[in-house]
């Protein structure tokens, strides 16, 4: 009886185990989109706007941050102020320094990493090989419980400080869903070079036929993420032209009446 039980727990786990090395990336991401929408749905998107909540000091954040495939923006109030970051016209890049709490504009190189960014949207495997981008299955990883297929995303190089660097991300799709429910990039520049950034998103909430996750965890890999929860989503919102403009006065920052 024993041998038999051996024999049927081996069973088993080689039959998980092909079923883990029996998907291919294209699989899994296919299955990805078909889960969460469709690749229909997924087309008739032309913009999201999100209202998020992050939990900081005792306080309660909100952040209402707009994307579209040409332009973008992080809008986060702060006791009556509104600060800006990441506001992307099509043309002019620019953020609030914290410091100064000046609006600042970005360089060449930001402009068009955004720009690469934007041109994913809404979702860098919806069109993954048409952008040039490239997926492979390397291999399978408990996450938080979860068994997970790790697939590496290879997109077009950035170029900072004048240098191509790797553009490269690793996603762990459940096996179940065929979601993601983690995400890794190695940071290319700054103060934090060499990091890998590390993204958790979960509880997958349908929105106007699509599935996006409303739960999100930001951070360095192996250390405490920042939470963030979003409160709505919205698809298809035509955003306030306004929004996206530099300010002309000396400060970025907008007292709320």
């Amino acid at each position: 009886m024993k041998k038999l039980n051996y024999l049927l727990l081996t069973t088993i786990l080689l039959f998980f185990s092909f079923a883990i090395n029996a998907q291919t990336a294209d699989e899994i991401i296919e299955n990805y989109i078909e889960n969460t929408g469709g690749v229909e749905n997924w087309a008739k998107v032309n913009s999201i706007k999100m209202n998020i909540t992050v939990s900081q000091m005792g306080m309660e954040i909100p952040i209402e941050q707009y994307l579209s495939s040409e332009k973008t923006y992080s809008k986060i109030s702060i006791q009556g102020r509104e600060i800006k970051q990441g506001v992307f016209d099509g043309e002019t890049l620019w953020s609030t320094n914290f410091m100064s709490m000046k609006a600042e504009k970005s360089e060449q190189e930001d402009i068009q990493i955004v720009k690469d960014e934007l041109a994913e949207f809404p979702d860098p495997f919806l069109n993954y090989k048409k952008n040039g981008f490239t997926a492979e299955l390397i291999g399978s990883e408990v996450v938080d419980g979860s068994e997970t297929f790790k697939v590496k995303l290879t997109k077009k190089p950035k170029v900072v400080d004048g240098k191509e660097v790797p553009n490269v991300s690793i996603y762990y799709f459940d096996t179940k869903n065929f979601v993601p429910i983690m995400m890794h990039e190695e940071v290319m520049s700054g103060p934090g070079k060499g990091m890998i950034m590390e993204a958790k998103m979960s509880d997958y909430q349908e929105v106007e036929g699509l599935y996006m996750p409303f739960s999100l965890s930001q951070g360095v890999k192996d250390q405490p993420g920042q939470p963030l929860t979003i409160r709505s989503i919205e698809l298809n919102v035509q955003a306030d032209e306004g929004e996206f403009e530099f300010p002309e006065t000396e400060t970025a920052v907008q007292e709320n009446n």
